[in-house]
């Protein structure tokens, strides 16, 4: 980043763009249960929309990373809230399967690509020391967990109180906040003098090291997880028969538990193994899955299981781009983390398009349910073999 502005304000700015553009996202699970009933679509039918949204943010992520890159965070950052703002608008005037794809599909998935995790944390990855990475990535996501936290509950009283279109007319407005945020986050990267390794070089390291599979395969896991739960927990509540504040308040108290958890995933990251919190966190996952399934489908049952899982939610972030970051340099972090983040969205289309499909089958969401809690055990033991020193010869450093 150029040093006209000071690290803080841009970790405040980075803090605020992840807390409009995940906020928003996330509470977009709010919409399903109305929009499914005025529009006459199955659940499966949004869920697909959600899912080819969470497929083509990762798909152009490592191309939006790329550019940010060479140009800029702002840049990108700006043409991802334009993006964003046209397709809730868009899919606030939806009236069919089509323009659903489109909006909440399509334009949707542009703007979170241009404004969302990966490209925050490569830039606060290129401005800080490698041993503080961490930090910063917790203290940014615990920032952008704010926006779930308190956009949730927002939502909900929207669609209560106006319907589901006026609600996401409002959201619309909210992404063009994104604009002024992204000024603060204008520059190009500051470059290492020592860094002398092309893109294309870095890309054949990283396909060439285990270690970088690995960390794909695990923030495929996690991307499944939020997915999932985003889409499709506050229409449980229904299910169980309990009212649909419950959902927004669930979803509200993952992104409000989130923020402690983001930030101490991110300072523990800085004194213990990455590896070793990455396990520890989808080990608590499928604990916290398998008592929930056990539980009876109480208010309490679904907020204390929101607690939970929120301390879990988004602290894969700072731990994960820390990873790859050490592993192989802060020069392309936006690019070598967004293809990262394009296996998490793989794994987010599955989470979103499976949950809707067996819903639709069976009328519940159990089976589903257990996969994820298997698919938790699994990342456990996935971290576990990566290898978190730079690789000899190849790592830039910051």
């Amino acid at each position: 980043m150029t040093r006209d502005v000071p690290i803080w304000l841009a970790l405040a700015a980075g803090s605020m763009v992840l807390s409009i553009a995940v906020g928003l996202r996330q509470s977009l699970g709010l919409f399903i249960p109305p929009m499914s009933v005025d529009l006459a679509l199955t659940g499966g039918t949004i869920g697909l929309a959600i899912a080819i949204q969470n497929l083509l943010w990762g798909a152009t992520q490592p191309f939006a990373g790329m550019v940010a890159d060479r140009l800029g965070t702002g840049r990108v950052v700006a043409a991802g809230a334009v993006f964003y703002a046209l397709g809730l608008f868009y899919l606030a005037r939806a009236s069919d399967a089509t323009e659903v794809y489109i909006g909440g599909g399509v334009l949707v998935s542009l703007g979170l690509s241009g404004a969302g995790i990966s490209i925050v944390f490569g830039a606060v990855g290129r401005m800080v020391p490698a041993e503080k990475r961490s930090l910063a990535g917790g203290i940014v996501g615990a920032g952008g967990s704010f926006g779930q936290f308190a956009l949730a509950p927002i939502g909900q009283k929207l669609i209560s109180d106006h319907g589901w279109s006026v609600a996401l007319m409002i959201f619309a407005s909210f992404a063009l906040l994104l604009l002024p945020l992204a000024w603060l986050l204008r520059g190009k990267p500051a470059v290492p003098v020592s860094s002398t390794q092309s893109l294309g070089r870095a890309i054949a390291v990283a396909a060439r090291d285990p270690s970088y599979w690995l960390i794909n395969a695990g923030f495929f896991v996690c991307g499944f997880h939020v997915a999932f739960v985003a889409t499709y927990l506050p229409g449980m509540t229904s299910l169980c028969l309990l009212p649909a504040a419950v959902g927004a308040q669930a979803l509200s108290l993952i992104g409000l538990f989130n923020i402690a958890g983001s930030f101490l995933a991110g300072y523990l990251g800085g004194h213990i193994r990455m590896k070793w919190l990455l396990s520890a966190i989808y080990l608590i996952r499928a604990v916290a899955i398998a008592v929930f399934l056990a539980a009876p489908k109480t208010r309490t049952t679904f907020l204390v299981f929101a607690c939970v899982l929120g301390f879990t939610w988004l602290g894969t972030v700072p731990l994960t781009s820390g990873l790859v970051g050490t592993r192989f340099g802060p020069r392309y972090l936006a690019s070598l983390f967004g293809v990262v983040f394009f296996s998490h969205q793989i794994g987010a289309f599955f989470g979103a398009w499976l949950g809707g499909r067996y819903f639709d089958l069976t009328g519940n969401y159990d089976g589903v349910w257990h996969i994820a809690m298997g698919l938790a055990l699994a990342a456990s033991l996935i971290h576990l073999p990566i290898r978190e020193r730079a690789i000899e010869g190849e790592a830039v450093p910051a």
